[in-house]
């Protein structure tokens, strides 16, 4: 990542005017152009500098979002889909200019089927909406990124979460979507079915597009029933290696955790302080077992054996429904924790991901060299599928600091890379990473853009997002 590489693109003001007249007489005031809801929908939680739309439609249905879109082809002009604004790679910047479509609106749950366990949902509704929702029929979603995420932001990013290492990402829990294309149209890319070989599967082709090649209407999603016990519980550990140790050997033994967070020395500090724990600073394992009272009691045990032989402490665990939510909740907190290490500062939340047996390894090599750098940095992961992140705490006013920062994030890309792993396992591309795309996947990326040029030939879905066409 660097500053150099956000650019802003060239605009057709001429064409914006035209669409932002035709915009309000079409819907009103529910289409707002005022520089603060603007500035709020160009929002982004890192230091990638805010790229405002022209304006926001704050979509109702699918028939907005329809109507929205052919207006945008016929004029050529860029939209923006925008959820609630969580995302880290400045994915709902506005660099051409542009209508923004936010979504908040469109949060209902359309359909339940429990029987089947699955529903379809608009792509609005927050993960934690919609398992407020679903509480009654005894199914959940189990994806979790942390933040309360839209579920259409979601499928845009191919989110995953502390969950991933149970139940998957976006793309193994979304069944199908209904999008609109470039053109206006409104497809749907699958039926219900847990399987097909009906044609190419277009379903995941969307799911982790990051709005540039259509915006979604509703997406089905698989469920999960809730378990009859949920316990968690926490380890330390000597080193972020030993800890890293426990992960793998957890991993490879077929241990069925649910989630299993990995949390350096520096961040346990910044929970401490943040969130009124008491924990030891050492590395540490935030551990979840999901399953009946006997099963849940035998993983905890069979995960503290692993802790001890790699050198952990007691594994302090609780099915208390209290104690665990305060202890994730911390764990959720981390990036608010870390931003008050330093007063001021800004936060560049970065993340990679590499096979789960190169993880002791790439997590060492990081630690090192954030302390050989000076720098503040804690880590956190979630460490049961590799994927960990770095939250560089540092002053976006400073130059030196700024290129400091960008040296030890390619850094990090590329130690990533060296180890077959990929430059993010779950933040995306956006604008931030795509200098590494290239250098992971090479000759792949144009075949990306010809698929983005095959169906967005005037580049109005989000452009300037993943790659550049010219």
């Amino acid at each position: 990542m660097a500053l150099s590489d956000i650019r802003a693109g060239l605009r057709n003001e001429e064409a914006i005017a035209t669409a932002v007249s035709a915009f309000r007489q079409v819907f009103g005031d529910r289409f707002q152009t005022g520089e603060a809801i603007r500035a709020q929908h160009a929002h982004t939680t890192t230091y990638i500098p805010a790229q405002l739309s022209d304006g926001v439609l704050f979509a109702q249905g699918k028939e907005d979002v329809v109507t929205a879109v052919r207006l945008c082809a016929e004029h050529k002009v860029p939209i923006i889909p925008f959820g609630t604004g969580s995302s880290l790679e400045g994915q709902i910047n506005a660099p051409f200019g542009g209508i923004s479509i936010d979504f908040s609106r469109m949060n209902k749950v359309l359909e339940v089927n429990a029987e089947d366990l699955d529903c379809t949902v608009e792509p609005g509704i927050t993960r934690e909406e919609l398992n407020t929702y679903l509480r009654d029929t005894g199914l959940f979603f189990p994806i979790d990124p942390g933040a309360n995420a839209s579920i259409g932001g979601m499928a845009s990013t191919r989110a995953s979460g502390t969950n991933a290492v149970r139940y998957g990402t976006m793309k193994d829990n979304v069944l199908a979507v209904t999008v609109v294309t470039a053109k206006g149209e409104e497809i749907r890319t699958a039926r219900r079915a847990r399987k097909s070989s009906a044609g190419y599967d277009l379903t995941r082709l969307y799911v982790g597009s990051e709005g540039t090649l259509g915006v979604l209407t509703s997406i089905t999603l698989r469920l999960q029933g809730i378990p009859e016990v949920i316990a968690g519980g926490i380890c330390g550990f000597p080193t972020l290696k030993a800890a890293c140790d426990a992960v793998i050997m957890t991993i490879q033994l077929g241990i069925p955790v649910a989630r299993i967070e990995l949390v350096n020395a520096l961040q346990i500090k910044a929970c401490n302080a943040y969130s009124g724990l008491t924990l030891p600073e050492q590395p540490t394992l935030f551990v979840e077992f999901h399953g009946s009272a006997e099963t849940v009691a035998l993983q905890s045990q069979q995960f503290g054996e692993v802790a001890s032989e790699c050198g952990g402490g007691d594994f302090q665990w609780t099915s208390d429904a209290d104690e665990r939510a305060r202890l994730w909740k911390a764990r959720h907190n981390v990036y608010w924790a870390a931003k008050a290490l330093r007063a001021g500062a800004a936060v560049l939340a970065t993340d990679v991901c590499v096979p789960i047996s190169r993880l002791a390894d790439c997590v060492a090599e990081t630690e090192t060299d954030i302390e050989q750098h000076g720098l503040l940095a804690p880590i956190v992961g979630h460490a049961g599928d590799g994927n960990f992140h770095v939250s560089v705490v540092f002053d976006d006013k400073d130059p030196a600091e700024i290129e400091k920062v960008e040296a030890f994030v390619a850094r990090l890309n590329a130690r990533a890379l060296s180890m077959d792993g990929t430059c993010t396992g779950e933040h995306g591309i956006g604008q931030g990473k795509q200098g590494f795309l290239p250098r992971e996947l090479g000759a792949a990326v144009d075949v990306m853009r010809q698929i983005k040029l095959a169906l967005d030939p005037d580049n109005i879905l989000n452009p300037g997002k993943i790659f550049r066409l010219g």
